[in-house]
Protein backbone atom coordinates (compact mmCIF):
# COMPACT_ATOMS: atom_id res chain seq x y z
CA UNK A 1 0.00 0.00 0.00
CA UNK A 2 2.74 2.49 0.93
CA UNK A 3 2.83 5.99 2.30
CA UNK A 4 0.55 8.46 0.52
CA UNK A 5 0.74 12.20 0.01
CA UNK A 6 -1.30 14.62 2.07
CA UNK A 7 -4.10 16.59 0.43
CA UNK A 8 -3.76 20.38 0.53
CA UNK A 9 -7.09 21.91 1.54
CA UNK A 10 -6.07 25.54 2.10
CA UNK A 11 -2.91 27.61 2.07
CA UNK A 12 -2.23 31.16 3.19
CA UNK A 13 0.93 33.22 3.45
CA UNK A 14 1.66 34.57 6.91
CA UNK A 15 4.88 36.36 5.96
CA UNK A 16 6.20 36.97 2.46
CA UNK A 17 9.51 38.84 2.52
CA UNK A 18 12.69 38.43 0.45
CA UNK A 19 14.45 36.35 3.15
CA UNK A 20 11.47 34.90 5.01
CA UNK A 21 8.39 33.37 3.49
CA UNK A 22 6.10 31.37 5.75
CA UNK A 23 2.77 29.82 4.98
CA UNK A 24 0.10 28.02 6.97
CA UNK A 25 -1.40 25.02 5.21
CA UNK A 26 -4.52 23.10 6.12
CA UNK A 27 -3.92 19.50 5.07
CA UNK A 28 -5.78 16.23 5.14
CA UNK A 29 -3.81 13.07 5.89
CA UNK A 30 -4.58 9.82 4.03
CA UNK A 31 -6.31 8.61 7.21
CA UNK A 32 -8.83 11.46 6.84
CA UNK A 33 -7.47 13.44 9.80
CA UNK A 34 -7.32 17.18 9.07
CA UNK A 35 -4.30 19.09 10.33
CA UNK A 36 -5.51 22.73 10.41
CA UNK A 37 -2.14 24.44 10.96
CA UNK A 38 0.90 22.96 9.21
CA UNK A 39 3.63 25.58 8.79
CA UNK A 40 6.04 25.63 5.86
CA UNK A 41 9.03 27.92 5.27
CA UNK A 42 9.74 28.68 1.61
CA UNK A 43 13.33 29.43 0.64
CA UNK A 44 15.17 29.60 -2.66
CA UNK A 45 17.65 26.80 -3.27
CA UNK A 46 21.07 27.20 -1.68
CA UNK A 47 24.61 26.15 -2.58
CA UNK A 48 27.78 25.50 -0.66
CA UNK A 49 31.30 24.68 -1.82
CA UNK A 50 34.12 22.54 -0.51
CA UNK A 51 36.91 24.40 -2.29
CA UNK A 52 40.47 23.04 -2.31
CA UNK A 53 43.61 24.70 -3.61
CA UNK A 54 46.19 22.73 -5.59
CA UNK A 55 48.21 22.20 -2.40
CA UNK A 56 45.16 20.77 -0.59
CA UNK A 57 44.12 23.76 1.52
CA UNK A 58 40.41 24.28 2.17
CA UNK A 59 39.18 27.75 1.16
CA UNK A 60 36.72 28.64 3.90
CA UNK A 61 35.16 31.77 5.33
CA UNK A 62 34.83 33.16 8.83
CA UNK A 63 31.83 35.29 9.71
CA UNK A 64 29.44 36.28 12.48
CA UNK A 65 26.14 34.36 12.62
CA UNK A 66 23.46 36.36 14.44
CA UNK A 67 21.12 33.42 15.14
CA UNK A 68 23.67 31.73 17.42
CA UNK A 69 25.45 34.98 18.21
CA UNK A 70 28.90 33.68 17.35
CA UNK A 71 31.71 33.78 14.81
CA UNK A 72 32.11 30.58 12.80
CA UNK A 73 34.38 29.15 10.12
CA UNK A 74 32.23 27.71 7.33
CA UNK A 75 32.13 26.64 3.73
CA UNK A 76 31.36 29.27 1.12
CA UNK A 77 27.60 29.29 0.68
CA UNK A 78 24.76 31.32 -0.74
CA UNK A 79 21.46 31.55 -2.54
CA UNK A 80 20.69 30.35 -6.05
CA UNK A 81 19.26 33.43 -7.75
CA UNK A 82 16.13 33.22 -9.93
CA UNK A 83 17.01 31.65 -13.29
CA UNK A 84 20.52 30.68 -12.12
CA UNK A 85 21.81 27.11 -12.29
CA UNK A 86 23.12 25.79 -8.95
CA UNK A 87 26.64 25.26 -10.35
CA UNK A 88 26.73 28.84 -11.62
CA UNK A 89 25.58 30.07 -8.20
CA UNK A 90 28.31 28.03 -6.48
CA UNK A 91 31.01 29.43 -8.78
CA UNK A 92 29.68 32.98 -8.27
CA UNK A 93 29.53 32.64 -4.47
CA UNK A 94 33.09 31.27 -4.26
CA UNK A 95 34.43 34.15 -6.36
CA UNK A 96 32.42 36.84 -4.52
CA UNK A 97 33.16 35.63 -0.99
CA UNK A 98 36.80 34.58 -1.43
CA UNK A 99 38.15 35.77 -4.78
CA UNK A 100 38.94 32.14 -5.69
CA UNK A 101 37.74 30.37 -8.83
CA UNK A 102 38.54 28.01 -11.71
CA UNK A 103 39.42 24.40 -10.83
CA UNK A 104 37.51 21.17 -11.40
CA UNK A 105 33.92 21.13 -10.14
CA UNK A 106 31.58 18.26 -9.28
CA UNK A 107 28.31 17.88 -7.41
CA UNK A 108 29.00 16.08 -4.13
CA UNK A 109 25.49 15.84 -2.67
CA UNK A 110 22.07 17.51 -2.53
CA UNK A 111 20.48 17.99 0.89
CA UNK A 112 17.39 19.44 2.55
CA UNK A 113 17.68 21.22 5.87
CA UNK A 114 14.30 19.83 6.92
CA UNK A 115 12.01 18.21 4.33
CA UNK A 116 9.07 18.34 6.71
CA UNK A 117 8.88 22.12 6.87
CA UNK A 118 11.14 23.73 4.21
CA UNK A 119 10.80 23.80 0.44
CA UNK A 120 14.36 24.21 -0.80
CA UNK A 121 17.42 22.07 -1.51
CA UNK A 122 21.11 22.75 -0.90
CA UNK A 123 23.48 21.74 -3.72
CA UNK A 124 26.91 20.91 -2.30
CA UNK A 125 29.83 21.14 -4.72
CA UNK A 126 33.44 20.03 -4.58
CA UNK A 127 35.88 22.35 -6.38
CA UNK A 128 39.50 21.19 -6.56
CA UNK A 129 42.49 23.16 -7.79
CA UNK A 130 40.90 26.57 -7.20
CA UNK A 131 43.15 29.61 -7.51
CA UNK A 132 42.94 33.26 -6.39
CA UNK A 133 41.49 35.35 -9.22
CA UNK A 134 40.25 38.60 -7.70
CA UNK A 135 39.54 40.50 -4.51
CA UNK A 136 36.42 39.67 -2.53
CA UNK A 137 33.23 41.29 -3.81
CA UNK A 138 30.99 41.33 -0.76
CA UNK A 139 27.46 42.59 -0.28
CA UNK A 140 27.04 45.53 2.10
CA UNK A 141 25.62 43.15 4.73
CA UNK A 142 28.57 40.72 4.55
CA UNK A 143 31.65 40.82 6.78
CA UNK A 144 33.68 37.78 5.72
CA UNK A 145 37.31 36.81 6.15
CA UNK A 146 38.90 34.11 4.02
CA UNK A 147 40.59 31.24 5.85
CA UNK A 148 42.89 28.67 4.21
CA UNK A 149 42.84 25.55 6.37
CA UNK A 150 44.62 22.22 6.21
CA UNK A 151 42.74 18.93 6.11
CA UNK A 152 43.81 18.33 9.71
CA UNK A 153 42.37 21.68 10.82
CA UNK A 154 39.03 21.01 9.10
CA UNK A 155 38.82 17.50 10.54
CA UNK A 156 39.62 18.92 13.99
CA UNK A 157 36.77 21.45 13.62
CA UNK A 158 34.37 18.62 12.79
CA UNK A 159 35.54 16.34 15.60
CA UNK A 160 35.40 19.23 18.11
CA UNK A 161 31.82 19.98 17.02
CA UNK A 162 32.78 23.52 15.99
CA UNK A 163 30.95 23.43 12.63
CA UNK A 164 27.37 24.18 13.64
CA UNK A 165 25.85 24.48 10.16
CA UNK A 166 24.60 20.96 9.44
CA UNK A 167 24.32 21.60 5.68
CA UNK A 168 28.07 22.27 5.69
CA UNK A 169 29.16 19.56 8.13
CA UNK A 170 27.33 16.80 6.25
CA UNK A 171 29.08 17.30 2.88
CA UNK A 172 32.45 17.61 4.65
CA UNK A 173 31.85 14.31 6.45
CA UNK A 174 30.84 12.75 3.11
CA UNK A 175 33.95 14.14 1.43
CA UNK A 176 36.24 12.73 4.14
CA UNK A 177 34.40 9.38 4.20
CA UNK A 178 34.88 9.06 0.44
CA UNK A 179 38.62 9.65 0.75
CA UNK A 180 39.12 6.73 3.14
CA UNK A 181 37.93 4.10 0.68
Amino acid sequence: MGIKRWKLLESEYIVKRPWLTARRDKVQLPSGVVHPEYYVLEYPDWVNVIALTADGRFVMVEQYRHGLGGVFVELVAGVVEDGEAPLDAARRELLEETGYGCGEWSLLTVLSQNPSSTTNLTYCYLATGVVPLAAQSLDTTEDIEVRLLTEEEVRAMLYADNMKQALMAAPLWKYFAGRTK
